[in-house]
């Protein structure tokens, strides 16, 4: 590496306490989650600035789950970009997804073992141009990160696992990846695949939730928004099915892919023709902002459209308005993390098995995908048996607190 005057010790951090924020995000108490802290880093020689979100309360020794976002240019180019902000709401959507899989008590052996040590946190890094994975100061900028991580953990007593997320890819140097870069220097760093367990956790509450619906999944039409490695899996899973599917990307060439498989394909400005389409169901993972209001507004008024569910990150912008919409429509909304818990749920395995030193088995994570298919059936059925009374949250709540 060549010589530069960055230096990989980590700067003091700014910390914010959860009185700080929920100052920051005035709607922090929509869920059920704890206090969240945010330890703040910004390199002097920079501007680099990382924020790593919490849940663990600190000198606990709980194990923080949630990825390592180098947040792309399509959201730092945003006027209201913030890192701490963005950190925050991706760290209580991971505390969702831990509190989901708690409630139906599903994932790898290592990870029930250890179920009660686990909470949601996130780690968000916002780059300068030339430090972005593939640029010349890659290696630099995950240097610095890694630095934060070890002083977060020793300063805040708890400890963090990262996995894959937005931003990464091959370094510079046209060999490595990020992830493995990151591996090979942070115990915290995890490698797994997380999108096929994650897709797989898609299909079975999309198939629960359509069997709820009386709606086989081989005679279902679903649109598909979102096509990435996780929107491809239930993209290719429900091919094999015979289910009929549109899918809309902002991927010119995975569009002519899946156009080539017999697939019709929306572009991003064409969300409103396809949300009109006679839909069964709808399944978002997108980069985030899929179910904006006037998205939520097209899919109410789609008579036909009974269920939505995904796994996307900050899909909405005001989760508690946009789910009643949907539920005063008669419609059956999943909330994201609980179509999302798999790729948590398989990095926490991961990292327990490094510290046990025992094989990592994916094929665990397969299996205990399955078991989402009974839970968002017996959540639909009880939602439908309450005549949408209730939202699906509730439902799910109800049906695993009685089994």
């Amino acid at each position: 590496m060549t010589a530069t005057s960055f230096t990989v010790r980590a700067p003091e951090p700014t910390v914010l306490r959860p009185l700080d924020t929920a100052v920051l995000c005035p709607d922090l108490g929509t869920f059920e989650t704890p206090g969240v802290w945010v330890y703040r880093y910004v390199d002097p020689s920079t501007g680099w600035r990382l924020s790593i979100a919490t849940c663990a309360e600190p000198h606990s020794g709980q194990l923080s789950l949630g990825g390592f976002r180098i947040a792309p240019e399509d959201r730092t180019s945003s006027p209201s970009f913030d890192s701490d902000r963005e950190a925050i709401g991706l760290a209580i959507g991971m505390e969702e997804k831990v509190f989901w899989s708690r409630l139906i008590g599903i994932g790898g052996p290592l990870a029930l073992r250890d179920a009660n040590r686990v909470v949601g946190g996130k780690c968000v890094l916002h780059p300068t141009p030339d430090a972005r994975i593939g640029q010349r100061r890659d290696r630099d900028m995950l240097e610095f990160a890694i630095a934060c991580f070890q002083d977060a953990e020793e300063r805040g007593g708890f400890c963090i696992t990262t996995g894959q997320d937005l931003g990464h890819g091959i370094m510079a140097d046209g060999r490595t990846s990020s992830l493995e870069y990151l591996n090979a220097r942070f115990n915290g760093s995890v490698v797994a695949d997380t999108s096929k367990p994650t897709g797989e956790g898609n299909f079975y509450v999309l198939a629960g939730m359509l069997r709820g619906m009386d709606i086989p999944v081989e005679r279902a039409t679903v649109g598909l928004i979102g096509c990435g490695n996780v929107g491809m899996h239930v993209l290719k899973r429900l091919h094999e099915r015979g289910t009929a599917l549109l899918a809309l990307d902002p991927s010119a060439q995975r569009r002519e892919d899946i156009a080539a498989m017999g697939i019709p394909v929306f572009a991003p400005d064409e969300r409103g023709e396809l949300l009109r389409r006679p839909l069964d169901a709808i399944v978002v993972n997108a980069s985030g902002g899929s179910l904006e209001p006037d998205a939520v507004a097209a899919i109410a008024l789609n008579d036909r459209l009974r269920v939505v569910c995904g796994s996307e990150n900050l899909v909405m912008a005001d989760h508690a308005a946009g789910s009643e919409a949907l539920r005063f429509a008669r419609k059956a909304y999943a909330p994201t993390a609980l179509g999302g818990m798999m790729g948590f749920l398989t990095a926490v395995e991961e990292y327990l098995a490094r510290m046990d030193g025992v094989p990592f088995e994916m094929a665990t994570m397969f299996d205990a995908a399955k078991r989402l298919e009974l839970s968002a059936y017996a959540a639909t059925r009880h939602l439908r048996d309450q005549d949408y009374a209730i939202g699906f949250e509730s439902a799910m709540k109800a049906v695993c607190r009685v089994a």
